[in-house]
Protein backbone atom coordinates (compact mmCIF):
# COMPACT_ATOMS: atom_id res chain seq x y z
CA UNK A 1 0.00 0.00 0.00
CA UNK A 2 1.22 3.48 -0.86
CA UNK A 3 2.55 5.59 2.01
CA UNK A 4 -0.04 8.32 1.38
CA UNK A 5 -2.85 5.76 1.61
CA UNK A 6 -1.38 4.32 4.81
CA UNK A 7 -1.40 7.79 6.37
CA UNK A 8 -5.04 8.27 5.34
CA UNK A 9 -5.94 5.12 7.26
CA UNK A 10 -3.95 6.20 10.30
CA UNK A 11 -5.54 9.66 10.25
CA UNK A 12 -9.04 8.18 10.12
CA UNK A 13 -8.37 6.27 13.33
CA UNK A 14 -7.29 9.34 15.33
CA UNK A 15 -9.70 10.84 17.82
CA UNK A 16 -10.74 14.46 17.74
CA UNK A 17 -8.44 16.86 19.51
CA UNK A 18 -5.16 15.26 18.54
CA UNK A 19 -2.33 17.75 18.33
CA UNK A 20 0.55 15.79 16.87
CA UNK A 21 1.73 12.30 16.03
CA UNK A 22 4.94 10.37 16.00
CA UNK A 23 5.21 8.07 12.99
CA UNK A 24 7.67 5.43 11.85
CA UNK A 25 8.44 4.41 8.29
CA UNK A 26 10.19 1.10 7.70
CA UNK A 27 11.37 0.93 4.09
CA UNK A 28 11.50 -2.29 2.14
CA UNK A 29 14.70 -1.17 0.41
CA UNK A 30 17.75 0.87 1.47
CA UNK A 31 17.09 3.16 4.42
CA UNK A 32 19.16 5.91 2.81
CA UNK A 33 16.72 6.35 -0.08
CA UNK A 34 13.77 6.79 2.28
CA UNK A 35 15.77 9.10 4.57
CA UNK A 36 16.60 11.36 1.64
CA UNK A 37 12.94 11.86 0.77
CA UNK A 38 11.83 12.19 4.40
CA UNK A 39 14.64 14.64 5.17
CA UNK A 40 12.38 17.72 5.61
CA UNK A 41 10.65 15.87 8.48
CA UNK A 42 14.02 15.41 10.24
CA UNK A 43 13.61 11.68 10.89
CA UNK A 44 15.71 9.78 13.38
CA UNK A 45 16.73 6.20 12.81
CA UNK A 46 15.69 3.41 15.17
CA UNK A 47 16.88 0.04 13.87
CA UNK A 48 15.58 -0.29 10.31
CA UNK A 49 12.87 2.37 10.81
CA UNK A 50 12.81 6.15 10.40
CA UNK A 51 10.89 7.95 13.16
CA UNK A 52 9.58 11.51 12.88
CA UNK A 53 7.08 13.88 14.51
CA UNK A 54 4.29 15.72 12.71
CA UNK A 55 2.31 18.62 14.16
CA UNK A 56 -1.31 19.07 13.14
CA UNK A 57 -1.09 22.87 13.06
CA UNK A 58 1.15 25.16 11.03
CA UNK A 59 0.90 23.29 7.76
CA UNK A 60 2.34 20.09 9.21
CA UNK A 61 -0.31 17.84 7.66
CA UNK A 62 0.02 19.31 4.20
CA UNK A 63 3.82 18.93 4.36
CA UNK A 64 3.43 15.31 5.48
CA UNK A 65 1.04 14.47 2.64
CA UNK A 66 3.35 16.06 0.08
CA UNK A 67 6.39 14.15 1.32
CA UNK A 68 4.55 10.82 1.47
CA UNK A 69 3.31 11.38 -2.07
CA UNK A 70 6.92 12.02 -3.05
CA UNK A 71 7.85 8.67 -1.52
CA UNK A 72 5.20 6.99 -3.64
CA UNK A 73 6.29 8.77 -6.82
CA UNK A 74 9.88 7.71 -6.12
CA UNK A 75 8.67 4.12 -5.65
CA UNK A 76 10.15 3.97 -2.17
CA UNK A 77 7.89 1.39 -0.57
CA UNK A 78 7.57 0.60 3.11
CA UNK A 79 5.32 0.44 6.17
CA UNK A 80 4.03 3.58 7.86
CA UNK A 81 3.00 3.08 11.49
CA UNK A 82 1.65 5.22 14.31
CA UNK A 83 3.99 5.28 17.30
CA UNK A 84 2.49 7.93 19.58
CA UNK A 85 -0.25 10.57 19.68
CA UNK A 86 -0.29 13.84 21.58
CA UNK A 87 -3.64 15.47 22.38
CA UNK A 88 -4.89 18.90 23.37
CA UNK A 89 -5.05 19.45 27.14
CA UNK A 90 -8.20 17.90 28.57
CA UNK A 91 -8.71 15.65 25.56
CA UNK A 92 -8.29 11.95 25.90
CA UNK A 93 -5.91 10.48 23.38
CA UNK A 94 -5.65 6.89 22.24
CA UNK A 95 -3.12 4.82 24.10
CA UNK A 96 0.24 5.12 22.43
CA UNK A 97 1.67 2.11 20.76
CA UNK A 98 4.71 0.45 22.30
CA UNK A 99 7.94 2.17 21.39
CA UNK A 100 10.16 0.46 18.89
CA UNK A 101 12.65 -1.85 20.59
CA UNK A 102 16.19 -0.51 20.84
CA UNK A 103 18.70 -1.98 18.42
CA UNK A 104 20.77 -4.89 19.76
CA UNK A 105 24.23 -4.37 21.15
CA UNK A 106 26.90 -4.66 18.48
CA UNK A 107 28.70 -7.33 20.48
CA UNK A 108 25.49 -9.39 20.60
CA UNK A 109 25.06 -8.97 16.85
CA UNK A 110 28.65 -10.16 16.33
CA UNK A 111 28.13 -13.21 18.54
CA UNK A 112 24.96 -14.06 16.61
CA UNK A 113 26.73 -13.66 13.27
CA UNK A 114 29.53 -16.00 14.38
CA UNK A 115 27.03 -18.60 15.58
CA UNK A 116 25.50 -18.79 12.09
CA UNK A 117 28.81 -19.42 10.29
CA UNK A 118 29.93 -22.94 9.25
CA UNK A 119 32.68 -24.51 11.37
CA UNK A 120 35.33 -24.19 8.66
CA UNK A 121 34.96 -20.51 7.84
CA UNK A 122 38.20 -18.70 7.19
CA UNK A 123 37.50 -15.20 5.80
CA UNK A 124 34.67 -12.68 6.16
CA UNK A 125 33.77 -9.37 4.60
CA UNK A 126 31.59 -7.49 7.11
CA UNK A 127 29.69 -4.22 7.08
CA UNK A 128 28.67 -2.05 10.02
CA UNK A 129 25.80 0.26 9.07
CA UNK A 130 25.51 3.00 11.69
CA UNK A 131 22.20 4.42 12.87
CA UNK A 132 23.56 7.97 12.65
CA UNK A 133 26.18 9.54 10.41
CA UNK A 134 27.26 11.55 13.48
CA UNK A 135 28.80 8.35 14.86
CA UNK A 136 30.84 7.57 11.75
CA UNK A 137 34.11 9.34 12.71
CA UNK A 138 34.08 7.96 16.26
CA UNK A 139 33.21 4.43 15.11
CA UNK A 140 36.06 4.54 12.60
CA UNK A 141 38.45 5.62 15.36
CA UNK A 142 37.31 2.97 17.85
CA UNK A 143 37.41 0.36 15.09
CA UNK A 144 40.81 1.43 13.72
CA UNK A 145 42.41 -1.99 14.45
CA UNK A 146 39.91 -3.48 11.97
CA UNK A 147 41.29 -1.25 9.19
CA UNK A 148 37.74 -0.25 8.17
CA UNK A 149 36.87 1.46 4.90
CA UNK A 150 34.07 3.97 4.41
CA UNK A 151 31.18 2.88 2.17
CA UNK A 152 30.62 5.73 -0.32
CA UNK A 153 27.28 7.44 0.10
CA UNK A 154 26.35 5.50 3.24
CA UNK A 155 26.90 5.75 6.99
CA UNK A 156 28.68 2.43 6.98
CA UNK A 157 32.10 0.84 7.44
CA UNK A 158 33.40 -2.36 5.88
CA UNK A 159 36.15 -4.55 7.29
CA UNK A 160 37.66 -7.98 6.81
CA UNK A 161 37.98 -10.77 9.34
CA UNK A 162 40.30 -13.75 9.21
CA UNK A 163 39.77 -16.79 11.39
CA UNK A 164 43.31 -18.14 11.06
CA UNK A 165 45.83 -16.23 8.97
CA UNK A 166 46.11 -13.66 6.23
CA UNK A 167 44.66 -10.21 5.79
CA UNK A 168 41.90 -9.32 8.22
CA UNK A 169 41.24 -8.74 11.91
CA UNK A 170 40.83 -11.64 14.28
CA UNK A 171 37.34 -12.40 15.68
CA UNK A 172 38.58 -11.41 19.13
CA UNK A 173 39.77 -8.02 17.87
CA UNK A 174 36.37 -7.44 16.29
CA UNK A 175 34.77 -8.25 19.63
CA UNK A 176 36.99 -5.76 21.48
CA UNK A 177 36.35 -2.94 18.99
CA UNK A 178 32.59 -3.49 19.14
CA UNK A 179 32.73 -3.48 22.94
CA UNK A 180 34.25 0.01 22.78
CA UNK A 181 31.46 1.18 20.48
CA UNK A 182 28.78 -0.32 22.73
CA UNK A 183 30.34 1.51 25.69
CA UNK A 184 29.78 4.81 23.84
CA UNK A 185 26.24 3.88 22.74
CA UNK A 186 27.11 3.70 19.06
CA UNK A 187 24.28 1.72 17.49
CA UNK A 188 24.00 0.09 14.11
CA UNK A 189 23.48 -3.09 12.18
CA UNK A 190 26.26 -5.60 11.65
CA UNK A 191 26.12 -7.84 8.59
CA UNK A 192 28.36 -10.51 7.09
CA UNK A 193 28.42 -9.72 3.37
CA UNK A 194 30.69 -12.54 2.17
CA UNK A 195 31.93 -15.69 3.87
CA UNK A 196 34.62 -18.07 2.61
CA UNK A 197 35.71 -21.40 4.02
CA UNK A 198 39.00 -23.29 3.92
CA UNK A 199 40.86 -20.73 1.82
CA UNK A 200 44.56 -21.14 1.05
CA UNK A 201 46.72 -18.07 0.46
CA UNK A 202 48.76 -18.32 -2.73
CA UNK A 203 51.03 -15.29 -3.31
CA UNK A 204 48.49 -13.11 -1.50
CA UNK A 205 47.61 -12.27 2.09
CA UNK A 206 44.05 -13.45 1.60
CA UNK A 207 41.16 -13.56 -0.87
CA UNK A 208 40.39 -10.54 -3.03
CA UNK A 209 36.76 -9.48 -3.39
CA UNK A 210 35.41 -6.97 -5.85
CA UNK A 211 32.55 -4.74 -4.64
CA UNK A 212 31.11 -2.12 -7.00
CA UNK A 213 34.05 -2.68 -9.32
CA UNK A 214 36.68 -2.14 -6.63
CA UNK A 215 38.97 -4.65 -4.93
CA UNK A 216 38.50 -4.94 -1.18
Amino acid sequence: MRAADQWAQVEQGLEQGWRGVRLSFTPEGPVGEAAAVLGPLQPGRVGDALVFDVARAGGGLERLRNILSRLDRSRVWGTLALVEVSAEPGTAAPASRPELPPPPMLTDAWAEALSELPPGWSDLLCQLELDSSDHLPRAALLGAPLNPTRVPGESALRFRVSATKGYGASPLMVQRCLERMDAEHIAGRLEVLVELSDTENAATQGPVWRVAGRSV
